[in-house]
């Protein structure tokens, strides 16, 4: 488990030399073993903060550190699972989870070792010489979660990673990322838009509003725990959520 913190300073970022403001004065912090989720209606940054945060949008304002450094890609590993799972379609299942080792370090047999362990864990250990295109849409999610997770990375950051999967298949694969979460316990932070998963996988979530601003953060007692979906506490919080994401949707 890694011992930083990540933290966001007054994090802004525009378009069209300053016309459109995407984010706007963004600061939070999200400690060593946590899982942040970050919410709120359409239009208001969350991708735009996550792409902020892995180095792929340069040119904003404000200050990011992870631990004591600022965080960049050049000096942290940094495991990406993007909304299209990000597969290299002419690559087997094996050549795509062993991508980030490759850019990172060298391959060795206990980096085989432990590629094998998480594809087993993730069932998908009998297709690793196939390739993607072979794959349902839930075994190319745990091919993607499968290269995330052998990086050992120092932060995951994940796009809306369950959105297209049908509810059966979004509820297994949820599983499976919280049960491989808990064994490496990193610092992850996970964009949706749907509240029943911010709950089930974020200890802490973070509202943000239309015009991309934090619009509340809030610490999580559901966290990891589906039993509770009935909990009159639960719906509650649940209520609470939805009613702040319309609120945050007007905001003018």
């Amino acid at each position: 488990m890694k011992n930083n913190s990540l933290v966001i300073q007054d994090v802004s970022l525009s378009y069209d030399n300053g016309k459109i403001l995407a984010i706007e004065n963004i600061s939070f912090s999200v400690s060593a073993d946590t899982v942040c989720v970050i919410i709120g209606p359409s239009g208001s940054g969350k991708s735009t903060l996550l792409r902020t945060i892995a180095g792929i949008e340069k040119n904003f304002d404000g200050n990011i550190f992870l631990g004591r450094e600022k965080l960049s890609p050049k000096n942290k590993k940094i495991g990406f699972v993007p909304q299209n799972y990000g597969l290299y379609p002419w690559r087997t299942v094996e050549e795509n989870i062993l991508i980030g080792v490759k850019i990172k370090s060298k391959i060795n047999d206990d980096v085989i070792l432990k590629m094998n362990s998480i594809m087993e864990s993730l069932g998908i250990f009998d297709f690793r010489h196939r390739f993607p295109g072979e794959l349902s849409g839930g075994q190319q999610q745990r091919v993607s979660l499968a290269r995330a997770f052998l990086l050992n990375a120092d932060l995951l950051l994940m796009d809306e990673p369950f959105s297209a999967l049908d509810a059966i298949t979004r509820e297994e694969t949820q599983n499976i990322f919280l049960s491989l979460w808990k064994k490496n316990k990193l610092i992850t932070i996970l964009v949706t838009h749907d509240v029943d998963e911010a709950l089930y996988l974020g200890k802490t979530i973070i509202v943000l509003s239309k015009k991309g601003r934090i619009w509340e953060i809030l610490n999580n007692p559901f966290f990891g725990n589906r039993e509770e979906i009935y909990n009159k506490n639960f719906i509650d919080m649940r209520a609470r959520i939805r009613e702040h994401i319309q609120k945050a949707g007007a905001d003018i």
